[in-house]
């Protein structure tokens, strides 16, 4: 980047130098506007207030996945999940939402035992859904590994969409589940109850109980992973330069490392949110966990930004346009701005690529990413930043100080 009519100082304040930075790229007052609403970082640092160890520890809902994956190893994945998980009892038809009996079970959790309407999930290939109990840095999470694309999608519209046939990106090769409400959990809580207060079991007196229940979210509701096994970011391996089932192979660890990224922020930050700073953010980590360093042509490829200034459609970058639309003129501006912050973001790596291997660094720069703005990443001052962050996190939870190298 050119310094030429582009000079800013630290002193001056954040939404001061976000603005700066965004007229140096050329963006108009009401695209200015635009995107300093967009960018604004949402990530709540205020939740962490003491310091945590990594891998952080696993959530709750994990011991009655883990039940699963020991019953899976019997009789498949598929199969347990179809007793377990009441989504699986029903089909993908349109308006089966709608449908009294589907309400009754997804929200009261209603036995389908009898339930015409419960005809079963469909998959083209059941018997290669993977369960998978995945280490994370932010601790382990369930991962659901399907066999195809149309089994994915299946999974994702009864998962996430109610059953409903809703059409899902191409691009889109992953999804994390938060806040699913968990019937099987609440019946086996159920079951412990009454087992602990057997004299005094009534329907009412569990109707009670189950109030009590229900603000306690962390007791039924779960997160889990949805993995495709295709190609990452519908981008194939002849536009990357590899072999199929090399590019296959590191498509699966890129797409599970950004899905556990998104996990991490919400766990940390209480946030996950379809935004392009998240997704810099993960694909920086899944990028590095797969091949050991940040690819910035990697990921505009799969941005739809390989030919940038030029934007390719079904590019992954106009999935994360927000609500309301960026304006197309703010959208390529926006497009200016992500190059830039990536290609920064790799400087900053390469130049510390030893240090940045180190475990205990590692959810350190994940959590410094989370401090700035894309308009700070995008700015001449990034390596300066990331640094100044980086260093303070090591100081605050005591790990070993590493001299990180600035932008000279």
């Amino acid at each position: 980047m050119s310094t030429t009519g582009y000079s800013v100082s630290l002193m001056i304040d954040q939404q001061s130098f976000r603005t700066n930075v965004l007229i140096y790229f050329g963006a108009t007052a009401a695209q200015v506007e635009e995107l300093l609403v967009y960018n604004q970082t949402v990530f709540n640092h205020n939740i962490l207030t003491y310091l945590v160890k990594f891998p952080l520890t696993p959530e709750p809902h994990l011991a009655a996945w883990e039940g699963y994956a020991v019953a899976a190893k019997d009789i498949g994945a598929f199969e347990v999940l179809k007793q377990r998980l009441v989504q699986f009892r029903f089909p993908v038809i349109e308006g089966i939402s709608q449908i009294e009996a589907y309400q009754f079970a997804t929200r009261r959790g209603v036995a389908v035992n009898g339930m015409r309407e419960a005809t079963g999930l469909v998959l083209q290939e059941p018997e290669k859904l993977q369960l998978i109990l995945h280490q994370s840095l932010a601790g382990t999470i369930p991962v659901l590994l399907t066999g195809s694309r149309n089994d994915f999608v299946s999974l994702v519209q009864a998962l996430t969409k109610q059953n409903e046939p809703q059409p899902i990106p191409a691009s889109m090769g992953a999804c994390i589940v938060s806040g699913f409400n968990n019937w099987d959990r609440i019946r086996q809580y159920r079951q412990q109850w009454k087992a602990e207060n057997s004299a005094n079991s009534s329907q009412s007196s569990w109707l009670a109980e189950f109030q009590r229940l229900i603000p306690q979210k962390q007791l039924y509701q779960d997160k889990f992973i949805i993995l495709s096994n295709g190609c990452y970011s519908n981008v194939s391996a002849s536009d990357m330069g590899l072999e199929e089932g090399e590019w296959q192979r590191l498509s699966l660890t890129i797409r599970l490392e950004h899905e556990c990224t998104h996990y991490f922020t919400r766990r940390l930050f209480n946030s996950m949110q379809n935004n392009i700073l998240d997704e810099l953010i993960a694909d920086y980590r899944g990028i590095v966990a797969a091949t050991g360093d940040y690819r910035v042509d990697w990921f505009l490829r799969f941005l739809g930004l390989e030919s940038f200034p030029n934007y390719r459609e079904g590019g992954r970058l106009q999935n994360y346009r927000g609500k309301p639309s960026l304006s197309d003129g703010a959208f390529r501006i926006l497009q200016a701005l992500v190059k830039a912050a990536a290609e920064n973001l790799q400087d900053f790596h390469t130049q510390n690529a030893r240090k940045l291997m180190d475990i205990n660094i590692q959810p350190l720069m994940l959590i410094a990413l989370t401090y700035l703005t894309l308009e700070e990443l995008a700015s001449l001052e990034a390596h300066f930043r990331i640094q100044q962050i980086l260093s303070r996190l090591q100081r605050n939870w005591g790990v070993e100080t590493c001299n990180f190298a600035s932008l000279q």
